[in-house]
This record gives C-alpha cells, sequence and structure tokens, in this order.
C-alpha cells in the first residue's frame, strides 16, 4: 500500500482554504444569527441596540403576534401554492424551451428565428402598465395565476439549461433514436435524469424567486385575503408604521418594536429556503452525466 504524503505547500494551501471558506461562512451565518436574536429580545433591548448574536430579554411577542393573526396562515398557505404550481410550470416551460433550442441548425432548420425571439425579451420588455393591462384584459386580477403566469418562462433559465443539455453526449440521444424513442421520450428519459444538478440550480432559483416576491401581489390582488405571504407581511409593517393598527393588536404590540417585528417577518421569510437548500446543495457538486455513458 502506497501512501501519498503531501508536501509543506500543499498542506499550508489546504489549511489556508480551510480558514478562508470557514471565515466566508461565518460571515454569511452572523446575520442570520443576529435576526433571529432581535427577532426573540425585549422590545428595549432591541430598540437600544444591544441585542448582538444572543437574545437579550428573550420574548415570543413577535411570533405571537404574527402567528395569531388568520391573514398569516392564509397568505402562507397562498404562498406555498405559488411556489409549487408556479415553479412547476417554469420547469416544464423551460425544458420544453431548452430542448428544441439545444438542437442544430441540421436537426432545428428554424432555431436561429426562435434563438432572436427569445433573445429580445432579455434586453427590452413592455414595461409595468402594459403588464398590468393584459393581467386585467385577461381576467387574471385577484387569482393566484395573476402571481404565476406573467412570469411563467424564464428566458434566462431556458439559457442556462439550453447549455446543460449541450454538454450531454450525443452517445445517448444517438442510442435512443436507435431504440426507437422519440424526441419526447429523449426528453423525459434520457435528457432529465441527467440533468439534475441543473434542475436543481434552476428550480432554487425559481423557488426564491417566487418565495421573495411581494410587488406582483400588491399589484394584482384587490383584496388582502388573496396577498402571498411577502405582500402582507410588507403591508403588516407598513401597517404598524403609520399606527393602522386595530385595539385587538395594541396588547400584542406593548412589548414590541418595529425592529423586532421587522426581523421576525425577514426570519420567517428566509427560513423556509434555507431549509430546502441543503437538501438540494448535494446536486450541485455532481457532474451532469457522471456514469451516464459507459465504454
Amino acid at each position: 500500500m502506497h501512501f501519498y504524503r503531501q508536501s509543506i505547500g500543499r498542506r499550508l494551501f489546504n489549511w489556508t482554504n480551510v480558514i478562508v471558506l470557514a471565515l466566508v461562512t461565518f460571515i454569511c451565518i452572523v446575520p442570520f444569527i443576529h435576526l433571529l436574536a432581535v427577532s426573540l429580545s425585549s422590545n428595549a433591548a432591541a430598540s437600544a441596540g444591544a441585542v448582538k448574536l444572543w437574545p437579550v430579554g428573550f420574548t415570543l411577542e413577535a411570533y405571537k403576534f404574527l402567528g395569531q393573526k388568520q391573514e398569516f396562515f392564509s397568505s402562507l398557505w397562498i404562498t406555498l401554492q405559488r411556489v409549487l404550481i408556479g415553479t412547476s410550470i417554469n420547469m416544464f416551460l423551460v425544458f420544453l424551451t431548452a430542448y428544441p433550442l439545444s438542437k442544430a441548425y441540421e436537426q432545428f432548420r428554424h432555431r436561429v428565428y426562435y434563438v432572436w425571439f427569445f433573445a429580445i425579451t432579455l434586453f427590452f420588455g413592455g414595461g409595468l402598465i402594459p403588464t398590468y393591462i393584459i393581467v386585467k384584459e385577461t381576467g387574471l386580477m385577484n387569482s393566484i395565476w395573476a402571481l404565476i403566469l406573467p412570469g411563467a418562462l424564464s428566458v434566462w433559465n431556458a439559457v442556462l439549461m439550453l447549455n446543460f443539455f449541450r454538454g450531454i453526449p450525443k452517445d445517448m440521444e444517438e442510442a435512443a433514436f436507435i431504440d426507437g424513442a422519440g424526441h419526447w421520450s429523449i426528453l423525459w428519459k434520457v435528457y432529465l435524469p441527467v440533468s439534475l444538478p441543473s434542475i436543481a440550480t434552476i428550480g432554487l432559483f425559481t423557488i426564491v424567486g417566487h418565495w421573495n416576491s411581494w410587488f406582483d401581489g400588491i399589484l394584482y390582488m384587490n383584496s388582502p385575503e388573496k396577498y402571498p405571504l411577502q405582500t402582507y407581511l410588507s403591508t403588516l409593517v407598513t401597517a404598524i408604521n403609520i399606527k393602522a393598527v386595530t385595539a385587538a393588536d395594541l396588547s400584542l404590540l406593548q412589548n414590541l418594536s418595529e425592529r423586532t417585528l421587522r426581523t421576525a417577518q425577514i426570519f420567517l421569510g428566509a427560513l423556509p429556503i434555507m431549509i430546502v437548500y441543503p437538501f438540494l446543495q448535494q446536486y450541485f457538486v455532481k457532474g451532469m452525466t457522471i456514469g451516464s455513458v459507459k465504454e
């Protein structure tokens, strides 16, 4: 058995990488720890800026205020629906767009025209008012589809998936054609299984986009009961800023500061993504076609 002995320079390089990455990780985690600490601190401590990385005057009043409001849970349910339906539609359209555009000119002669058609949308857009008019005239106002359909296809994500598809060995596609498979079968049974890293990456971007979106809820929802979570939290803080709270809320707000409530909503808004990310992160480090083609 031969043991590989690293040189001093190599070991120094490895330790330097570990230290630098540990510092970067610490810098990324500290803000979330601070947010959590402030949201769990008392009104006086948060207002005085005395909270660092540990709660001062531990209290759950901020989360009680958010959790005891029925609107919070209804907006959370709307956001979950938006993420599930919107991400599914987004990924489906990205697959259908990227697959034909990844073909050579000999296989898809009109490919150039479609590429230019989609590329224009990356640099030019109709603007807010035309988009609003389209949503209104198509009858999507005050429905969850107004939050999903206007951005159903991300051309940028389609370009990323297109490049992933181009990197898949042609041997796999040719073998599937010889076995009698068509384009539809090749897309879902050949391309899809070996594209998990790209699917995880684009899927995570799409999930984060849907979860964090709040402005379209204000534009297209006519009633607060239809607000997604981020829109509801935004209007909640605005209502507190202008003192537009009900008598029932006053007792809950006695031990709260604006800063405490803000940090609580930011932490709740980021928590689901922080939970989902570790399950998708494993695909980022895998090669897209490892083990797909055997010699």
